[in-house]
């Protein structure tokens, strides 16, 4: 369906050529710089195109997976944490290594696997998400490869890819309510907003080298063109993505360039890709049982406090500290094993609270942060430096919150108000909102446990130390109820409030001190490479190692670096890693982002 409207569009484009704006004749240096790089790249762009190898989208069928000409007999591979990177470098040794499951060690010490990947609860307490994983059709090339080897658990003969692609096929995305002002009114989005000023900052990021921006903000960028945050687009791409004003302008610049693809569209947000459940059940639950047909030891159930290194300018692991319920161990390490590491979380310390309990804000000791940098310090330069990450929460906080229903009263009031039914919107902003305050309504039912009279939706707040507009108290001192009382009246359904709260099950808010962290200002060194330079038998995979090109906080970042780890490390040559699909040298996709521009 995706595929059909990008073809529509083209077509349209090709038909009805884009003329340029009359100011823009008169102001040609507005534009130069995506005529400029369209033009400039087309040839390259175009071969480039054409000569990208092409990965498996995943619309096969599961082919039996055969053993390749590897022998690793007593060889042993460790991976410290249990999140998506782990649970695919697993899967990518199993597949395309002919590792035995036994010899591969996923060492976690929370009670469950799937790092932030998570979805739990029940009918009678109330169902969580701590947040939603948005994925991209177009964008995701080695996460859509690899679970296209994954069999789905619900739909007998089909890949995960396959499961997730037909699903949101048959539940496209159109945001009919993007952007709501304080009066309850839905904006009109369809133009960017954007003065000359704000288009001339931006292009000229858009060509300026990463090199020249270390510990840039975006907001420092735009200081000249203050006018650029009062924007639809900051408000629509600000809150898509999670950013803010003081994050990192490299990390806006490469969700800029590789995401410029979903430019045109970011009013309606039909670039989403959902999955049929939460992103544990649809893609945590398949990898993990896809793991253990093939035997991977998931028994160290332990937290990891230390690693050692051999003596010498390599990097050569040697040891794992643990310590779990009996005490602290040791793991001791050949040199012909592997460890793995996933240097940062950026669900550290998250807490829940429920619908009469604030969810406590405790940013103390991120386990995961103060692993790296406990590890970093080792090996001074070559591991990365966490603190520009972990030593800000106040900076990169914000608070989610899962309401869970019984019956739809209020999802159906929702429907009404926005125009879209359940999974066929995606994120509601409250633009005036003090907690600049977001929701969205998935396709229901989004467990599998949940029964068809239960309902539940999911939002969060970026700005959680601020007062609230109804509710006179910071979101992050609010209780569930208090900060559904809040969505209310940014809603306009408070003549209504009692009738729905005697619907609500609980409303279960969860504060995450970290969870974007991984946007934090820094210098280009400040994240590790995959497998830093002079290893031997280490590597690092998570939300902050240095990927040049791709953009963190997304499944394809944790899924391409676990790729990376375990085809350097084993010195696979005979699979490719999907390359980052160059669609900011596109002409068709450069073209239709300047049309966007001055819409």
């Amino acid at each position: 369906m995706k595929k059909r409207t990008v073809k529509k569009a083209t077509k349209m484009i090709k038909q009805f050529p884009f003329k340029k704006p009359e100011h823009v004749k008169k102001n040609n240096h507005i534009a130069w710089w995506l005529v400029g790089t369209a033009v400039g790249a087309a040839a390259i762009a175009t071969i480039s195109m054409k000569n990208k190898p092409q990965c498996k989208k995943g619309v096969a069928q599961v082919a039996p997976l055969k053993h390749l000409p590897y022998e690793y007999t007593d060889r042993q591979v460790y991976f410290v944490g249990g999140g998506l990177g782990s649970l695919a470098g697993a899967a990518y040794l199993i597949r395309d290594c002919g590792f035995k499951g036994e010899n591969i060690h996923i060492i976690e010490g929370m009670h469950i696997l799937g790092g932030s990947n998570d979805g739990a609860g029940d009918v009678s307490q109330g169902f969580v998400c701590r947040g939603g994983r948005m994925l991209n059709e177009e964008t995701y090339e080695n996460f859509w490869e690899l679970f296209s080897s994954i069999p789905s658990l619900d739909m007998p003969g089909m890949s995960v890819t396959e499961e997730i692609l037909n699903f949101d096929h048959l539940h496209p995305t159109h945001a009919q309510a993007r952007l709501i002002d304080k009066n309850g009114h839905i904006l009109d989005v369809k133009s960017m907003g954007f003065n000359q000023a704000d288009r001339l900052a931006l292009g000229k990021l858009m060509i300026t080298p990463e090199e020249k921006l270390d510990d840039m903000t975006i907001e420092q960028w735009f200081s000249h063109t203050p006018h650029f945050f009062t924007t639809n687009f900051w408000y629509m791409w600000q809150t898509t993505f999670a950013f803010q004003k003081w994050s990192s302008l490299f990390e806006f610049k490469r969700y800029m360039e590789r995401m410029i693809f979903e430019f045109s569209r970011i009013e309606t947000l039909e670039g989403v890709t959902r999955t049929p459940y939460n992103q544990y059940e649809s893609v945590i639950l398949p990898l993990k049982a896809y793991l253990d047909h093939y035997g991977v030891d998931f028994s160290i159930n332990a937290t990891v406090t230390d690693i050692d290194f051999a003596e010498g300018d390599t990097i050569t692991a040697n040891a794992i500290h643990i310590e779990d319920e009996e005490g602290e161990k040791v793991i001791t390490l050949k040199s012909t094993d592997i460890c793995i590491m996933t240097n940062g979380c950026m669900t550290d310390n998250a807490r829940l609270g429920d619908f009469n309990t604030p969810a406590t804000y405790d940013p103390e000791k991120p386990i995961s942060g103060e692993l790296w940098a406990k590890v970093a310090r080792k090996k001074p330069g070559l591991l990365g430096n966490p603190e520009p990450f972990f030593n800000y929460p106040e900076e990169t906080n914000w608070e989610s919150f899962t309401v869970t229903c019984k019956g739809n009263k209020l999802l159906k009031k929702i429907e009404q108000f926005s125009g879209n039914v359940p999974g066929s919107g995606a994120l509601m902003t409250f633009k005036d909102s003090n907690w600049l305050m977001s929701i969205v309504v998935a396709a229901q039912p989004h467990f599998k446990g949940q029964p068809l009279d239960t309902t539940i939706f999911w939002g969060y707040g970026l700005y959680t130390d601020q007062i609230g507009d109804y509710v006179k108290k910071p979101m992050r001192e609010c209780t569930g109820k208090e900060i559904l009382i809040e969505l209310l009246h940014h809603l306009h359904f408070e003549d209504e409030q009692d009738e729905i709260l005697d619907t609500v099950v609980n409303v279960i808010p969860c504060m995450m001190p970290y969870i974007v962290s991984q946007f934090q200002p820094r210098k280009m060194t400040d994240r590790p490479h995959v497998v830093p330079e002079g290893s031997t038998n280490f590597a690092m995979i998570s939300q902050f190692v240095e990927i040049p090109e791709d953009m963190v906080f997304t499944e394809e970042y944790s899924v391409r670096a676990a790729r990376m780890a375990v085809y350097t490390l084993l010195n696979i040559t005979n699979q490719q890693i999907c390359p980052v699909t160059p669609y900011k040298k596109d002409p068709k996709v450069l073209k239709e982002a300047l049309k966007t521009s001055y819409r």
